[in-house]
C-alpha cells in the first residue's frame, strides 16, 4: 500500500468551521495522531494530509483543513488553501457542531460542493452534547447524508470509516497499454539514463507501464535508446509497441520501422488522465503567437533544477527556434496557476504525473474557462520535432483532434 503514489490514490478531505472537531475525527479516522489538537480555534493552518489503507476501499489520501470561518489576512489565505483542497478531492467529509445550526459559511460550502461536483457527506460530531434538530431537517433539505459521531468518546468511527469506503466514487479504470498490447505481444521501452533521472530508480510513468504491461501478460523489453536498434534486431517477431521518453523521440523514431507503432511516456500518462485530445488541440495556439506573447511553463511538483532543465531551458530553446519569434517564458511551479493567466498565449504543462486526475482535469478546466489553450511537455516535444502525427496513430482520439486542427 505504501508504495501507491499519491497521485493514484483517491482524496478524501475534512472540512468545517473552526473547532467543530476537524482534526479530532480525522485522527480518530486514522487511528494515530496526525493533527493537533486544540480548544483555540484555528490550530489548523495549511492542509494536512496522510495516505492511509480505507478497507475495502484501497488506499486514499486524509487531508485536514484550516476552518473556513477564518478572518484576517492570514485566515483568508487559509481559507483560500481549503478550498484549493476542496476543488482537487475526490470526496468530502464536511464536519459539524452537533449543538449548532448551519451557518452561512457552511451554506455557501455545500453549494461549492454542489458546483464542483465534489461527493460529500456531513458528519454531525460532538453528539455526547446533544443534537440539534433543526440542524438534521437542514440538511436533509440540502441533500446531504449525514452520520453521528462522538471523537471524544470514539462512538461511530468505525461505522463512518465503513460508509465511507462505499460512498468514495469509483471511476472508470485508466489505462496506460493495456489495450494496445495483449497477452505474449512484446513491447519495447525505451529508457535514456540522464542527469534528471533519479539515481538507481525508474521514473513513475516507466515503472507504471511495465508493471500494467505485465498485468497484461505482455513480454516487456527495456533497452537505453543507444541499444534500441540491437534490441531490435534481437527480436524473432517486431514489437507489438515502442514507447520511449519525449526527449529521445527523433532518435528512437530513427531505429523504429514505420510499421512499428510507437509514442512516448508523456503520451501515455495524458491519455491516461484523460487529457491528450485537449492537449493535442493546443498545438494549433503555436502557429498564432505573436513576437512579445507571453507563454506559461507550468510545473506541478518543485524540483531542483538541472544545469540543461527541460522546462526552463531545453522547451524554450526548442520552441523559440521552431516558431522564429521573441516570445516570452515564464515558469513557475507549484499546485496552482498564477493569478494571471489571462496575461499568457499558451499554457506548457508538465506531465502531471504527482497530480490526481481530478486535479489535472481542474486544470485543464481553469485554462479553458480562460480561454488559454494548453498542451503538455510531452505532446509538445513531439511535435517540434516533427514526430507528431506518429506518436499519436495509436490513439484514435488523439488522432481525430489533430486532425481537427489541420
Amino acid at each position: 500500500m505504501s508504495a501507491v503514489p499519491n497521485s493514484e490514490r483517491k482524496h478524501v478531505v475534512f472540512i468545517g468551521k473552526r473547532n467543530v472537531g476537524k482534526s479530532s475525527l480525522v485522527n480518530a479516522f486514522l487511528g494515530q495522531d496526525l493533527s493537533i489538537v486544540s480548544n483555540t480555534p484555528g490550530t489548523t493552518t495549511d492542509p494536512v494530509k496522510k495516505s492511509m489503507e480505507l478497507h475495502p476501499f484501497g488506499p486514499i489520501v486524509i487531508i485536514d483543513t484550516a476552518g473556513i470561518d477564518d478572518f484576517g489576512e492570514l485566515g483568508e489565505k487559509r481559507i483560500t488553501k481549503t478550498v484549493k483542497a476542496i476543488t482537487s478531492a475526490d470526496f468530502a467529509i464536511l464536519v459539524l457542531d452537533a449543538n449548532s445550526q448551519l451557518s452561512d459559511e457552511e451554506k455557501k460550502l455545500i453549494s461549492l460542493l454542489k458546483k464542483l461536483k465534489v461527493e460529500a457527506i456531513a458528519v454531525i460530531n460532538k453528539i455526547e452534547l446533544g443534537v440539534n434538530k433543526d440542524l438534521l431537517s437542514e440538511i436533509r433539505e440540502l441533500g446531504l447524508r449525514s452520520f453521528n459521531v462522538s471523537c471524544h468518546k470514539m462512538l461511530g468511527i468505525e461505522e463512518l470509516k465503513e460508509s465511507v469506503s462505499k460512498l468514495i466514487p469509483s471511476e472508470k479504470e485508466s489505462i496506460l497499454v493495456s489495450d494496445l498490447v495483449n497477452q505474449g505481444d512484446t513491447i519495447v521501452l525505451v529508457v535514456p539514463i540522464d542527469l534528471g533521472a533519479p539515481k538507481g530508480r525508474l521514473i513513475m510513468p516507466q515503472v507504471q507501464t511495465i508493471r500494467e504491461a505485465l498485468d497484461q501478460s505482455t513480454i516487456v523489453v527495456v533497452v537505453k535508446d543507444k541499444e534500441l536498434r540491437l534490441a531490435l534486431n534481437n527480436l524473432v517477431t517486431k514489437p507489438k509497441l515502442v514507447v520511449t521518453d519525449s526527449q529521445a523521440i527523433m532518435r528512437v523514431a530513427a531505429d523504429v520501422p514505420e510499421s512499428v507503432p510507437l509514442t512516448t511516456f508523456s503520451i501515455l500518462m495524458a491519455r491516461y488522465k484523460g487529457e491528450l485530445p485537449a492537449f493535442v488541440k493546443g498545438l494549433k495556439r503555436i502557429e498564432e503567437l505573436q513576437n512579445g506573447d507571453k507563454v506559461l511553463i507550468s510545473e506541478a511538483c518543485t524540483h531542483h533544477a538541472q544545469e540543461d532543465d527541460i522546462g526552463r531551458v531545453k522547451i524554450p530553446r526548442w520552441f523559440s527556434q521552431f516558431v522564429k519569434k521573441e516570445i516570452l517564458f515564464d515558469v513557475k511551479s507549484g499546485e496552482d496557476f498564477p493569478q494571471n493567466l489571462l496575461d499568457y498565449k499558451l499554457i506548457i504543462h508538465c506531465g502531471g504525473c504527482t497530480l490526481t486526475r481530478r486535479a489535472m482535469h481542474r486544470r485543464l478546466k481553469e485554462a479553458e474557462y480562460c480561454g488559454v489553450p494548453i498542451v503538455n511537455y510531452g505532446v509538445l516535444i513531439s511535435y517540434l520535432h516533427g514526430a507528431i502525427p506518429r506518436v499519436l496513430e495509436p490513439f484514435g482520439e488523439a488522432i481525430a483532434a489533430w486532425e481537427s486542427i489541420n
